[in-house]
């Protein structure tokens, strides 16, 4: 099942690397989505307010790992394209070391910080004992969500795609079946819904690593601690810090902005926890495929950067951008205009208040999906062409924005909420025209990665 992305039409074989991936993490959604579906309709609001920000919480925690994973694919993948397998290997020893170590250790502090951390994110409470409930089961799962990512961008990188599918697609189903035993059939309440996502993510995590350990023709050694010159060693430590901490940087400052605002909406109540809860989950389906196209989009260009076809990767690059595009706005047109509908998915209909506050957030963003699905593509493009660094600062930008504007205008009279909602679409805005300013700079220009 692994795929060469370095030969064959460009768009056709980014779209056929990227569809299942795009068709995992809307599974993920699709579970995601259920879970705050089966909470809000058979537990009530205020534990779907703390599933909510529970999950807000969570996508911090675990992008840490999932940044790590995704910087190390990166690296992964350009070794596989220039065929040396042996530094291939050796980087696929390093990052499996390093970020499980890492791994343990978030899980172990968010056991121990579980307190201050419900402070910091101004939980209500009247859900304050709900969420403790909560995360004190979900927090366990965080070691297999590395394992998970770990062996899904090693398969992706050798171009294998369909695998990492296959385990999430499976266990986002188990997921869904486990929570409806759980919560409506055992009735074991908000700690059903956590039981039932650890107990799927084990299985993802240790399953797709068994796959891997048997499946794909990797030697042994290739996970022995300490194989190789000390001097190698060190080299490619070097290598997979700069690129998965680069990347793990990214995306924990991404969900910490999140986290920053989920603490800003917490202030104005559980009606907007609520709503923004629902909001964020259709949100987030909405732009995830154009997110998972700009990861695919980015191990193309690893692989084609390492087999030094440059032209490839402006090809690329020009079909990519079309088709993201073409996306961003049929799914902003869909969004928009059935706004109301989709919220009725996770609301009674006489919640009201909760609807018409995640309608307003819905429309606000539906408008801009090209502005996020453009800055997608930029990290992606960033991070294939050896300048992760630079994925890191459009982020920045944009969080740095969307933040510092939230808690400026939302304090303000006659603004509140909209306030937070109109800084999420204008931070991406920044972003992208940083991005393309500095991609029209260095246009022509290639380095090898050092």
């Amino acid at each position: 099942m692994d795929r060469d992305l370095t030969t064959g039409n460009v768009a056709k074989t980014m779209l056929l690397f990227a569809g299942p991936m795009i068709m995992g993490n809307l599974l993920q959604q699709f579970y995601n989505i259920a879970d705050t579906l089966i909470v809000g309709r058979f537990l009530g609001a205020e534990a779907m307010a703390a599933v909510g920000t529970a999950y807000t919480l969570m996508t911090f925690l675990t992008s840490i790992l999932i940044g790590l994973c995704m910087g190390s694919g990166s690296v992964f993948s350009f070794y596989y394209g220039k065929r040396d397998l042996v530094k291939m290997q050796r980087c696929m020893r390093t990052a499996f070391w390093m970020v499980g170590g890492i791994a343990a250790a978030v899980e172990a502090l968010a056991f121990i910080l579980t307190d201050p951390i419900l402070v910091l994110l101004k939980i209500p409470e009247e859900i304050l004992a709900q969420m403790r409930m909560y995360v004190s089961i979900i927090f366990g799962g965080i070691f297999f969500i590395f394992l998970y990512n770990y062996f899904a961008y090693l398969l992706r990188a050798l171009g294998n795609s369909v695998i990492p599918l296959y385990f999430l697609g499976a266990t986002s189903i188990l997921n869904v079946v486990l929570d409806l035993l759980f919560v409506v059939g055992f009735h074991w309440g908000i700690q059903g819904a956590a039981a039932a996502t650890v107990f799927s993510q084990v299985l993802s995590g240790v399953g797709i690593g068994i796959y891997t350990w048997k499946k794909e023709p990797l030697p042994r050694d290739a996970w022995h601690l300490g194989v190789g010159a000390p001097e190698e060693q060190r080299k490619t430590r070097r290598e997979i810090v700069r690129f998965s901490f680069a990347a793990s940087i990214q995306q924990s400052v991404m969900n910490f902005g999140i986290l920053m605002v989920q603490g800003l909406v917490n202030s104005f109540g559980v009606a907007v926890m609520a709503a923004f809860t629902a909001a964020v989950k259709i949100d987030s389906f909405a732009y995830m495929p154009a997110q998972e196209f700009g990861n695919a989009f980015s191990l193309y260009v690893s692989q084609n950067y390492g087999a030094g076809k440059m032209e490839r990767v402006r090809q690329g690059a020009a079909r990519a951008m079309a088709i993201s595009i073409t996306f961003c706005l049929a799914v902003s047109a869909l969004v928009f205009f059935l706004a109301r509908y989709l919220m009725l998915f996770f609301v009674a209909p006489s919640q009201t208040e909760i609807i018409q506050i995640g309608v307003g957030y819905l429309r606000v963003e539906g408008v801009f999906y090209c502005g996020i699905g453009i800055l997608f593509l930029l990290y992606a493009f960033y991070r294939g062409i050896n300048r992760p660094e630079m994925s890191l600062v459009l982020t920045v930008i944009s969080l740095g924005i969307r933040v510092a504007l939230a808690y400026l205008l939302a304090p303000m009279p006659g603004i509140g909420v909209w306030g937070i909602w109109w800084a999420i679409p204008i931070g991406w805005f920044l972003a992208d025209v940083t991005g393309i300013i500095y991609l029209v700079h260095i246009s022509g220009k290639s380095e090898s990665i050092k």
